[in-house]
């Protein structure tokens, strides 16, 4: 069994493992609770109703959150020439062809983002058995392969997000640091609510989100009810007000 630190066991001990809390108190209990020395991440995984064996109820897009993540990814850029100089440009931490796709070969894969143009394909695509289980293979559907290498880039800098089903049905997307106020995390997270379920596939049956569990890097899980999808910040401004009244 695995031994956990004074830390964890008194932010798990302070969670009702039994219930289910709204999105606000959810935060709200995360915020209160000891944390790591550094800045953790805080993350959302959904368990969703769907049969991703099927190619219509698979689930992947990209969006941008109201207060981004709290990190800058690093971006690299499979592009000659022009284009390649309009990457660099942009903001690009890596730029290359060939000679980058052979990097990643050797086992280069320091960034958080792979962009390239169409005509680059035939390197990136070699690179899938690397770079598609880190969910880093560019693709036309999230925007990752394009010609307009600038905008990609700069929108991946501002902390464009991608999402997908894993073989499980399961979401997991960062929404923050533990040091934004709870009113940058409780947008960011209804932002993603809306984003999923309004994503929801055509072809979906049943419940459609099962499960959310809310945590940080170093912290435990806290159960999240996933039938309130809407008015979630309004809860919030609500609590604000009633707290400032007392």
């Amino acid at each position: 069994m695995a031994q956990h630190g004074k830390r964890y066991s008194g932010a798990r001990g302070a969670i009702d493992r039994e219930r289910v809390y709204s999105p606000v108190e959810a935060v709200r209990l995360l915020k209160s609770s000891d944390g790591a020395k550094f800045d953790e991440t805080v993350e959302v995984h959904m368990n969703l109703g769907l049969n991703v064996r099927h190619a219509e109820e698979q689930l992947r897009g990209t969006m941008m959150l109201p207060h981004g993540t709290g990190r800058e990814a690093r971006v690299a850029v499979f592009a000659e020439g022009d284009k390649a100089r309009e990457a660099e440009e942009a903001g690009a931490d890596v730029v290359g062809s060939a000679d980058l796709a052979k990097r990643v070969e050797e086992g280069f894969t320091d960034f958080d983002v792979a962009i390239a143009t169409p005509d680059q394909m035939g390197n990136v695509g070699r690179l899938g058995r690397i770079l598609g289980p880190r969910g880093l293979m560019p693709n036309p559907k999230t925007g990752t392969v394009t010609m307009d290498v600038t905008r990609a880039v700069r929108e991946a800098k501002a902390g464009k997000l991608e999402y997908r089903t894993d073989r499980g049905a399961n979401v997991h997307i960062p929404i923050g640091k533990k040091s934004f106020d709870e009113r940058q995390l409780v947008e960011n997270y209804a932002a993603l609510i809306e984003e999923i379920v309004r994503a929801k596939p055509a072809a979906a049956k049943g419940r459609y989100i099962k499960k959310i569990t809310l945590t940080s890097t170093m912290g435990p899980g806290i159960h999240v009810d996933p039938l309130r999808t809407r008015g979630i910040v309004e809860e919030l401004e609500g609590q604000e007000a009633v707290e400032a009244t007392a």
